[in-house]
């Protein structure tokens, strides 16, 4: 087995391609070949949900999903959120107009973990949201603001009362 692989991946809609060591997790290839700094390395083994990621839709967290596992799929970060001229998206914004950031080390990583809930379509009730979002540590007690934003994004998007 060799022990560099090429990985060809789109990373926030553009083309793109890194030499990794097969051993190397997808936030390491994130951080230190794409200069993606919103993909925090926090635990390292999978339980805070800091470096958490959309790999073709989907929530993963990207400390413990290998680099080679992205090969032919579609990343999402949060720099990958923000609209043709910078502007932040809405859930961005809600999660500042809640003050759900706080130190914001968690941040980045329950934004992504929000966008997969509000992709999806469906109206969640708050405690359905908690338990959505149950995967991420807060050392800061952000929670209920944290699920006030999303919960607020939600029915804007899906037209219901905020």
């Amino acid at each position: 087995m060799t022990q560099y692989q090429v990985v060809h991946c789109t990373i926030n809609g553009k083309s793109c391609e890194a030499v990794v060591d097969v051993r190397a997790s997808l936030a390491d290839m994130l951080r230190n070949n794409f200069r993606l700094t919103s993909v925090k390395k926090g635990c390292g083994v999978g339980e805070c949900g800091a470096c958490n990621v959309l790999v073709d839709g989907e929530c993963f967290n990207s400390c413990i999903y290998l680099a080679v596992w992205a090969d032919g799929k579609s990343i999402r970060t949060v720099e990958g959120l923000t609209g043709p001229n910078g502007e932040l998206s809405d859930i961005q914004q809600a999660f500042i107009d809640e003050g759900a950031v706080q130190c914001g080390f968690c941040t980045p990583g329950f934004i992504m973990s929000a966008v997969e809930i509000l992709e999806s379509g469906k109206r969640y009730t708050r405690d359905e949201i908690r338990r959505q979002l149950s995967g991420h540590l807060c050392r800061c007690t952000g929670y209920e603001n944290i699920i006030n934003a999303v919960e607020k994004t939600m029915n804007r998007r899906l037209g219901g009362d905020e």
